[in-house]
This record gives C-alpha cells, structure tokens and sequence, in this order.
C-alpha cells in the first residue's frame, strides 16, 4: 500500500520557489526562472519588496505550476549581493517585476497564494484556499476549504490544515484527515502524522538558512515514508474489515499497522471489541490482542466468518 504521506506536491512548491537549489541551475549562477502571468495585473511594490499577481495568477518554475486567484511573492536582495566594502554598488536590471525576481540578486523568502490555490507537478496535485511557503523555516501550510493532495497512488484530505516541514522531514494533516489509497484501503484519523527517512548517505544536503542562497532540493534530499501516527478517531479500512481505535501507528514496511485504545473490528455482521489490533494492510486480515491479564470479546453471526483473534 503506497501511503503519501508527502512524497509529492507540498515538496514541489518548496522546490519550485527555493533560490539556488542543489542539483539546480541557480547553483552554477544560473536560477531556472519564474514565469508570473496574471489577467488582472502584475503589482511590484518596490517598497513593500512583494510582486502582486492578481487574477488567474500562474507561477510556474520548472516542472511545477503554482496557480491561485492571487500571488503574492515576498522578496529581499539576497546578502551574496551585497557589495564588498570600497566597491561601487552596481544597480541590477529592474525594469519589471519578473526581472527582480531572476537576476540573481533578489530572493523570494516567502511565497502566499490566495484563492483557488492549485500546485501541480506531471504526477502531483495539491488545492486549498491559502498556501504560504516560508523559505527561511521550509515550512508550507496549505489551509482553507476542501484540502486536497492526489497524487498516482493516494487521495489526502483534510478539514484544517495540511503542513510540510523539510528539516523535520515531516508533514501533518490536520482536522478529519484521510488516506484513501487506489484499492480502496484508507486510514482516517482527527490528526495524521507522517515522518520521512533521511536521505541517503552520501546526498545530505546543509538546511536552508535565511543566509544561504543554495536550498537543498527538497524533492530530491526527502526520504522513503518511514513511518505515520494516527491520532484520534482512527478508522483502517480495507476491502474486507473495518478497525477503529483512539489511536495508531502504520509501518509501510513491512505494511501493517497497530490499533491501540478501545479496539473494534467490524467484518460484515462480526464484530470483536479488545485493547490493540494488528491490521496487514497487504492482506486486509486484522488480529484483535488482548491486554494482559484481559481478553477479548465480541459478536459473531453464525454461518459467517469472524475476524481474527488471539
């Protein structure tokens, strides 16, 4: 069972804005450039250091293509551009707002898409009402109505908020969050946790720092889902039971997942009721522990086979 928990578009926004990525061009001294397109308008409030796009608004850098009823980039001139001292400042190119943003001069430390929000690489789409990605923490919030992440194997919903942290190589998904994989098994709790490995050896990159203009790649420095903790109202579904717990935790490998705190196993009319459960998300089959000194109990309808128990 191939569960997200963030393999896909939360990295990707990171990686599209990021200045100086490793294994980007802007590491050489060649950004990938940003291309803004708005129907409305494109603002640059040189003061306020922001451009303003408003109106079908489309960031698109590389491979990924941030959309939104407005964008909002926050941006600073970057402390490698700052001249040596006895050195002449040499004013860059600032004839629009695109330009600001790709003469290797400024940074975009914060990216706010507001309305209709869309993030789509080739395989990944995340939606929202309100994404804001701080370069300086690497750490985006998707909020608002009908959260959503697709990606070829997953659906993830969630009512309140959806976060990525790179540093902790960890994203949350927050208010009646949802997995629903494409064979129909799903995992939904009040609050889902997913934590990635680290990297492996040899491709660790530094964290982004609000004084570094090299961000590592997110999407490529992420690890394998290591492990997702479950929290609250927690129901397993696979094609053939159902299992609900106060809480759980799930081992993409080797695929199965534990049920801790007023345990039920639900198949067709049966139902056991104990302490913890083990569900084998490949097999669908959930085994029903007793506590110590406990056991368990349950409803089973005759000519109709239970869950498992022991």
């Amino acid at each position: 069972m191939k569960f997200w928990l963030i393999g896909f578009s939360l990295l990707a926004i990171a990686t599209a804005h990021a200045q100086g990525q490793a294994g980007d061009p802007a590491v050489s001294g060649t950004p990938t450039p940003i291309q803004i397109t708005a129907t409305q308008g494109i603002e640059w409030r040189q003061t306020d250091q922001e451009v303003i796009a408003t109106g079908n608004a489309k960031a698109v850098r590389g491979n990924v293509t941030v959309q939104a009823d407005r964008l909002i980039a926050h941006y600073r001139k970057k402390a490698s551009a700052t001249p040596a001292a006895g050195t002449p400042a040499v004013p860059a190119p600032a004839s629009d707002p695109e330009s600001v943003l790709n003469n290797g001069n400024s940074e975009i430390y914060e990216l706010e898409a507001i309305g209709n929000v869309h993030i789509s690489t080739p395989t990944d789409n995340a939606f929202g009402d309100h994404a804001v990605y701080n370069m300086d923490d690497a750490v985006l919030v998707l909020t608002g109505q009908h959260l959503k992440l697709t990606t070829p194997h997953d659906v993830i919903t969630a009512k309140d908020s959806i976060e990525y942290y790179s540093v902790k190589r960890q994203a949350i998904a927050r208010g009646n969050a949802l997995i629903v994989a494409d064979d129909g098994r799903s995992i939904a709790a009040d609050t889902i946790i997913g934590y990635l490995a680290p990297p492996p050896a040899g491709k660790t990159a530094p964290a982004p720092s609000a004084k570094s203009d090299k961000t590592p790649d997110m999407l490529g420095q992420a690890g394998k889902l290591q492990k997702v903790d479950a929290i609250g109202h927690v129901v397993i579904r696979t094609p053939n039971q159902t299992a609900t717990g106060n809480s759980g935790v799930y081992l993409p490998d080797p695929d199965v997942a534990r049920l801790g705190g007023n345990v039920h196993i639900i198949s067709g009319p049966n139902q056991l009721n104990g302490s913890d459960a083990l569900v084998n998300m490949r097999t669908g089959i959930a085994t029903l522990l007793a506590a110590p000194g406990g056991q368990v109990a349950g409803t089973v309808t005759p000519s109709s086979a239970p869950p498992a128990s022991k």
